[in-house]
């Protein structure tokens, strides 16, 4: 499958969603060859194939019915992305790319674009800002996917930006892989209360 759209798995921004992930069988080898990617772009630089290789994995999505198999695919995507920059778990890199994955790897059903709690699947736009500052703004899957309705009515460019399409449901400040990490922190202490 990844062979089909080789060209979009060797670049390191292009995104990929997953409608019905299990554990990670498409997603694991698409993240495999952004890495490679990045390894032969950035592979001189280690603040910038430490920063760009999380965007790699900031531009992997999916839904999935199976909590057991959301936990697998998270595992098994941290994993690929850890033996790659040989991060032990308690890094603050591994530890963004666990709150990453977190946001990016959501439990859902695709068909009805619903979360398991019955509101409206969301998904994260990561940006790689430069100098280690990245940028998030969240989209309702149910309001991205009307972009074809949009393309039939007329150009979708003679509209460009007028749409809500083009418009996050919610912005936030850029943050650094240290900030990040810490949000997974937190995440992991409100579970534990």
């Amino acid at each position: 499958m990844p062979d089909l759209v080789k060209g979009e798995t060797e670049r390191i921004d292009s995104r990929f969603l997953e409608p019905a992930c299990g554990s990670g069988n498409f997603l694991v080898p698409v993240l495999q060859r952004k890495l490679a990617a990045v390894e032969a772009k950035f592979g001189r630089s280690e603040f910038e194939r430490r920063q760009y290789a999380l965007l790699a994995v900031m531009c992997t999505y999916a839904i999935e019915l199976l909590p057991d198999n959301i936990a697998e695919c998270r595992a098994n995507m941290l994993e690929v992305f850890a033996e790659y920059l040989h991060l032990e778990q308690t890094d603050e890199l591994y530890l963004a790319a666990f709150y990453v994955l977190s946001q990016n790897i959501v439990h859902g059903d695709a068909l009805t674009m619903r979360r398991h709690d019955g509101h409206a699947l969301t998904f994260a736009e990561w940006g790689y800002l430069g100098k280690g500052k990245f940028q998030r703004r969240d989209f309702r899957l149910d309001v991205l996917t009307q972009m074809s309705s949009f393309s039939q009515e007329s150009s979708l460019f003679a509209h460009l930006g007028q749409h809500e399409i083009f418009k996050p449901i919610q912005a936030y400040t850029p943050v650094t892989v240290r900030e990040l990490a810490s949000l997974s922190l937190s995440n992991a202490l409100v579970k534990t209360l």
